[in-house]
């Protein structure tokens, strides 16, 4: 596989399906982040974590795969006017969200009660939980945005909210396993 083509030079690129678009469009926009996401989340299964948290990272990781596949899928190019799949894009499932919701219940299990917001930081791998759930949202915006224009399977977006949830719980728990100091956000009273 040839990884220059030449084909974008221009300023555009082909979506699933063989639709171009320019490279600033929504869709683009939309699975681009996601990628940035699959790669921050490549990031913190490379600290020093538990292992069932580097194996629910690269499932993760995986189901990111599905997600950019789903944005990157031309709507119109997609279905069959029988109303069959014309091209093999795989989706999310239920199963995919609750194993996530599942992973977010046993972390939450072994954690002080939260009664403030807190604030990102502490150690670096924390950090990098962070600023993947910041990531991660960024891209759940940008996905809704394309969804009331183009709408795809619902489930991708529940999977990328719930996503920020788990990122937010993985972030707490490993800030409890490496003893890192949680320092909760408590406002400020003016004067």
């Amino acid at each position: 596989m040839k990884i220059y083509t030449k084909t974008g030079d221009k300023g555009t690129t082909a979506l699933f399906g063989g639709t171009r678009v320019p490279k600033h469009h929504i869709r683009i926009d939309s699975y681009g982040t996601v990628d940035e996401l699959n790669s921050h989340i490549g990031l913190i299964r490379d600290q020093k974590i538990d292992e069932l948290s580097k194996k629910i990272l690269i499932n993760i990781q995986d189901k990111l795969f599905t997600v950019g596949a789903v944005l990157a899928t031309d709507p119109e190019k997609a279905i069959l006017k029988s109303g069959q799949k014309r091209l093999n894009i795989p989706t999310i499932s239920t199963e995919d969200i609750e194993l996530l919701e599942k992973e977010i219940d046993r972390m939450n299990e072994s954690l002080p009660p939260m009664t403030h917001f807190v604030l990102p930081g502490g150690h670096q791998t924390v950090s990098f939980c962070h600023i993947a759930r910041c990531v991660c949202r960024r891209a759940e915006r940008l996905a809704t945005a394309l969804y009331e224009i183009a709408p795809f399977e619902e489930t991708t977006l529940h999977y990328l909210n719930r996503l920020s949830d788990y990122l937010f719980v993985l972030a707490r728990k490993l800030s409890f396993d490496l003893k890192a100091e949680e320092i909760e956000w408590i406002p400020k009273k003016n004067s």
